[in-house]
Order: C-alpha cells, then sequence, then structure tokens
C-alpha cells in the first residue's frame, strides 16, 4: 500500500501549509498530495478551496489574487499563535523533495476557471527535473488532465472521479485511479489491475479501513493522518 499524506499533517497543523507538509516529513511521509490555483500574476499556490472564505474568513478567490497580496492574508491557525499563509508550489517543493516517492499534484480548474493552468504547472515543474518521475497529477476536470497529455506525453496521469469510466482512463492513458471509499469495490479494483492501472482512495484515516481496502485491492490511501501509517 502507498499511503499518500493529504494537504500535510493537516490534523495538527493547517493544511495544504509550509508547516503541515515539513511536519509530515518529518513524521516519516514520502508520498504527499496536494493542489494547486493559479494566481492572477501566473504563480501557483498551494490550497484546497477557490476561495479563501473557510481558511481565512475573506471571501476572496485566489485567481483575483497575486502571490504579493496573498501572503498579506494569514490563515485561520487553531494548533497556535503562529501566523501561517497559503504557500506557493515552489515553495512546498524543496520541503517533500528529500526521500520522496511520489508527490500528488491535484489540479484544481472546474470548468477551465484557470485557462492555462496545466502549462504553467509542466513548465514550472521542468525546473525540477529530478522530480519528474516522482510527480502524479490528477484533477476532477477530465478536459484539464486531457490538455496536460497533449502537453505532456510522459506525464503520469491519475483520473480522479466520482463516478468511474474505464473508457476515460483509457483516453487519459492515465496510470490510476482516484475515487472517494464510499464508491471503491472489489471489482472496480479488478477491473482497473486488468489494464494495469492502480486505485488510490482518499479520504482514509483508520487502520482498519485502509486494511479493508487494501485486502478489497486499493494500491493506496490518501490520509490526514500520516502518522498512523508510516
Amino acid at each position: 500500500m502507498i499511503y499518500f499524506s493529504h494537504r500535510g499533517a493537516n490534523t495538527l497543523r493547517v493544511q495544504n501549509t509550509i508547516e503541515a507538509f515539513a511536519l509530515a516529513h518529518a513524521q516519516g511521509a514520502r508520498n504527499f498530495e496536494l493542489d494547486v490555483h493559479l494566481l492572477k500574476d501566473g504563480k501557483l499556490a498551494v490550497h484546497h478551496d477557490y476561495s479563501l472564505l473557510s481558511t481565512a474568513g475573506k471571501d476572496i478567490n485566489l485567481g483575483d489574487l497575486t502571490a504579493q497580496e496573498l501572503k498579506k492574508i494569514p490563515l485561520k491557525n487553531p494548533f497556535s499563535q503562529e501566523k501561517v499563509f497559503v504557500p506557493l508550489l515552489e515553495e512546498i517543493l524543496p520541503i517533500v523533495t528529500p526521500g520522496l516517492e511520489m508527490l500528488n499534484i491535484e489540479i484544481k480548474n472546474d470548468h477551465n476557471i484557470y485557462p492555462g493552468i496545466e502549462k504553467v504547472l509542466w513548465q514550472t515543474l521542468k525546473n525540477y527535473p529530478v522530480l519528474e518521475k516522482h510527480i502524479l497529477f490528477s484533477s476532477f476536470d477530465y478536459d484539464t488532465l486531457a490538455r496536460l497529455r497533449v502537453l505532456a506525453p510522459t506525464a503520469h496521469i491519475g483520473l480522479l472521479t466520482r463516478a468511474f469510466d474505464p473508457a476515460l482512463v483509457q483516453a487519459l492513458g492515465a496510470q490510476s485511479v482516484h475515487i472517494n471509499q464510499t464508491r471503491f469495490t472489489p471489482e472496480l479494483a479488478r477491473v482497473c489491475h486488468e489494464n494495469n492501472w492502480q486505485v488510490f482512495i482518499y479520504t482514509v484515516n483508520e487502520i482498519a479501513a485502509a486494511t479493508r481496502l487494501a485486502q478489497d485491492g486499493a494500491d493506496g490511501i490518501f490520509t490526514d493522518v500520516i502518522q498512523l501509517f508510516v
């Protein structure tokens, strides 16, 4: 089983922050998952939601901010008095690189809200050639992944989906299928393995559930509590 640290050690630090990924790495994580958005100035930010409402109490979309503006907005931090901020992808990569096995970058781009994000992301990662074989791209937006495949024929792609369709996975030349644990079945795993696709399940925070999923054919899980699995 592959255990991905989902948004870093997010039950102990603010999710998708430098602090969360640093702690997860210190705990032993070598597989990570994070989310990227395209900022107004072309920088890539690591954050889950399109808006800062839930994380900073500001109803502002990331796509309307520059990196400099984003760094002026502290996130809510229930863990300490320390001020934490939305990081840029380029700030997270050095943290997870030592010993990295796999980094799943989820591209947030529903309805192509960030035209060109695939190109910006691929060009950014070309500055880190040592990471190429360790990066796994995923997205709920099929068209985003299709455009990425054209740009990057050798990229590793995982289809993040709520409704498993083998034809779509095949069309993308994807390596993996990412699906919620409530939608996972042993039959889905069987079909995937017959096609040499891996199956990664989100979000699993209990050892018993992870064990059951592994027995049913899952190849990996995304977890908020990586310390339980490493």
